[in-house]
């Protein structure tokens, strides 16, 4: 089956419970498989053919979850890109991701059609007004007929193409399929987060991320109800909260941190809310500390994925202040190992790499391949393991901690520096409220310490100060060497640091 026959499943069974909460507008489910149905024949009779791909360039909106279900229903691909990217990164997922048709809003028309106007036979779809040249998603719904497209279990099982967020260099387009969708969003995490048909989870957070698609696949397969915030704004992200009586929200810890003043204003506005979905990062303990102590109810799952592989590990609400800084034990149906340079196992709280196998890529929670990118597919699966390029150590008791990015490690002297380290011990100085740490070249050692770091407000912390204080938390060999005072870290599209930058 396909995630679009999931829809269908849903419309019938729940016609008139809310699919899609967005502003003053409630879609319901029969309503949505109607617009899906139609857009889907519309896109069919612009010549879309099975394994075409379909850039999507909308912000949060009702609009944007209809063309999804739309091109899930037809076999085509979704390539979601971020509107908070750059031009010279748009240019290189289109050029790359070659896609049938381009839809975006009437807002960001300039920058776009000034990036991919040179593509040939590319259709340009609007969310909005048509210009000359544009066809308008409306005037398709208008036009078309609702019936279901046929034949399309017999299509590509590909769905999905998210790119990479780039934190260490170009990003590559990652392979989803409906299978992918459907056995691992709909039913693994909706069974690791309890997710019913009654629940009505927020999404505050751009849906031009794997974690965006898969809180629609959820949806779809539960019959639950997506509560839509336009932008993140962290008033309005309880007021949501508080007036739709959100029972899920996903999000990454940066964002948790963000609503915190809000939360701690009324917390009683929080009252529905059962369940929060933490991802992207390590979720700070201090920061679990403080939200349990406003919430106290409240049920954290801060999980461990990747865009490649899916959900990986979990930590329960009931792990929580047992491990509270660990990643979790991998979920149902997930293998993982730690393994060195050589891909050998590491004995227990050894420091290695993560591999994670779930069946055969595509067939479960790991992604197919990287989108004609044949090479690093390969290298990236040995033996149908994925290599996550992420470093761990597990306790005896089979709970994972994370280490750092394997491109993040510094070699000093012939000795591993982890920068995450190095980040935590300059956090843990009073005057600090952001770091990022990386190698430079050193002349005697290989590699150095760099870290970048943001004072908290009216201190000017000494970088000789920092330097003493870090050697009271970590070995004086991975101290910095060197540490700038910036008043802000460049981040990518999903907040994540962008080290490569900062490299640069």
């Amino acid at each position: 089956m396909k995630l679009g026959d999931f829809l269908t499943i849903s419309a019938r069974r729940a016609p008139f419970h809310p699919a899609v909460v967005f502003g003053s507008e409630t879609v319901t489910y029969s309503a949505l498989e109607r617009t899906a149905n139609r857009l889907a024949n519309a896109l069919e009779g612009l010549g879309l053919q099975h394994g075409d791909r379909i850039a999507l360039m909308l912000p949060n909106s009702i609009a944007l979850i209809e063309i999804m279900a739309a091109i899930f229903k037809t076999g085509g691909i979704c390539v979601p890109v971020s509107v908070r990217l750059a031009p010279p990164e748009i240019k290189f997922i289109i050029e790359n991701s070659a896609p049938f048709a381009l839809v975006y809003t009437p807002e960001i028309r300039e920058a776009v059609r000034d990036v991919v106007d040179q593509l040939p036979n590319m259709q340009f779809l609007v969310s909005g007004e048509a210009r000359q040249g544009e066809k308008s998603l409306e005037d398709l719904v208008l036009n078309t007929a609702d019936q279901k497209v046929k034949n399309v279990l017999t299509r590509s099982d590909d769905a999905v193409i998210c790119y990479t967020s780039g934190t260490t260099g170009r990003p590559k387009g990652v392979v989803s399929t409906h299978r992918n969708l459907i056995i691992s969003q709909g039913w693994l995490n909706a069974q690791e987060w309890g997710l019913k048909g009654t629940d009505r989870t927020l999404v505050a957070t751009p849906m031009a991320h794997r974690t965006g698609i898969a809180r629609v696949a959820c949806a779809f397969c539960q019959a639950s109800t997506l509560v839509v915030q336009e932008r993140f704004d962290p008033g309005e992200t309880v007021r949501l909260i508080e007036k739709e009586k959100a029972t899920h929200i996903g999000l990454v810890p940066t964002i948790a941190n963000m609503i915190l003043a809000e939360i701690k204003k009324r917390p009683q506005a929080c009252k529905s809310l059962r369940c929060m979905l933490a991802t992207g990062e390590v979720f700070p303990v201090k920061l679990k500390e403080k939200l349990f102590s406003l919430l106290p109810d409240l049920e954290l799952h801060s999980f461990y994925s990747q865009t490649e592989a899916g959900l990986v590990c979990n930590l329960r609400p009931e792990e929580q202040t047992r491990f509270p800084d660990s990643l979790g034990k991998p979920v149902k149906g997930v293998e993982v190992r730690i393994v060195n340079r050589e891909l050998k196992d590491v004995k227990s709280g050894e420091r290695g790499e993560i591999l994670v196998r779930c069946g055969k890529p595509g067939s479960i929670s790991l992604m197919r391949e990287y989108f004609r990118q044949p090479g690093e597919t390969k290298k990236v699966f040995p033996n149908n393991w994925l290599r996550t390029g992420d470093m761990a150590k597990a306790n005896p008791e089979g709970y994972l901690y994370f280490v750092d990015r394997l491109k993040d490690m510094i070699v000093s002297g012939g000795l591993n520096v982890y920068s995450r380290e190095v980040e935590e011990a300059l956090l843990s100085h009073p005057d600090i409220k952001g770091a990022a740490v990386i190698g430079v070249p050193d002349k005697t050692f290989g590699e150095a310490v760099k870290a970048f770091v943001i004072p908290v407000k009216n201190t000017n912390p000494s970088p000789d100060d920092l330097i003493a204080h870090c050697k009271t938390r970590i070995g004086s060999y991975k101290k910095p060497k060197y540490i700038q005072l910036v008043d802000a870290l460049p981040r990518n599209s999903v907040g994540k640091v962008a080290k490569h930058l900062l490299r640069n």
